[in-house]
């Protein structure tokens, strides 16, 4: 019987310890996803076309590379859901060299990584969702000030903050 409960609770050691690993790399794979879309923000936000072009592809790659067997399964769903959206209004930013187009393109991305933000609840640092009166949408910022990607230089701190998300 000793034997029974000590290989049980070997073995639930062993199952937490590979579910905690598995959860450290779907964080870290999750911010770094993050990380592509604030670099496809911040250069739409300056008018640059080809980091917007750059950071798309950066956010396609992480999507599919992804290791979403790590995730839970409600997760997974979710992810599924909100990276098939991303894929589909990003990968045109890649190769868009039209400003404006890409800024089109960019508030589907955005509407789909706040809601994958706030499923996957994994952000390793606060996020700050922030909303535009002008052009009626909204965007994640890894900072509090507002950072304008629709109006880039032209209303370049135009917007408030309407939401934080706390890091996880």
């Amino acid at each position: 019987m000793k034997k029974v409960l000590i290989i049980i609770t070997v073995l639930s050691i062993a199952i937490t310890s590979a579910v905690k690993a598995q959860s450290t790399v779907a964080k870290r794979e999750f911010n770094n996803t993050l990380k592509a879309y604030f670099d496809i923000k911040n250069a739409l936000s300056k008018d640059n076309v080809a980091t917007a072009g750059v950071g798309a592809k950066a956010l396609t790659d992480n999507i599919t590379a992804f290791p979403i067997k790590t995730l839970t399964a409600a997760q997974q769903t979710e992810w599924k859901k909100q990276t098939t959206e991303l894929k589909k209004y990003a990968e045109p930013i890649v190769t868009e060299k039209d400003l404006k187009a890409q800024r089109k393109s960019f508030e589907y991305v955005s509407s789909a990584m706040i809601k994958l933000t706030k499923a996957m609840n994994m952000n390793n640092a606060v996020v700050y969702v922030q909303y535009c009166p002008m052009v009626k949408k909204s965007w994640l910022n890894e900072v509090e000030d507002v950072q304008n990607p629709f109006y880039g230089s032209k209303m370049y701190d135009c917007g408030e903050v309407t939401e934080t998300l706390a890091k996880k």
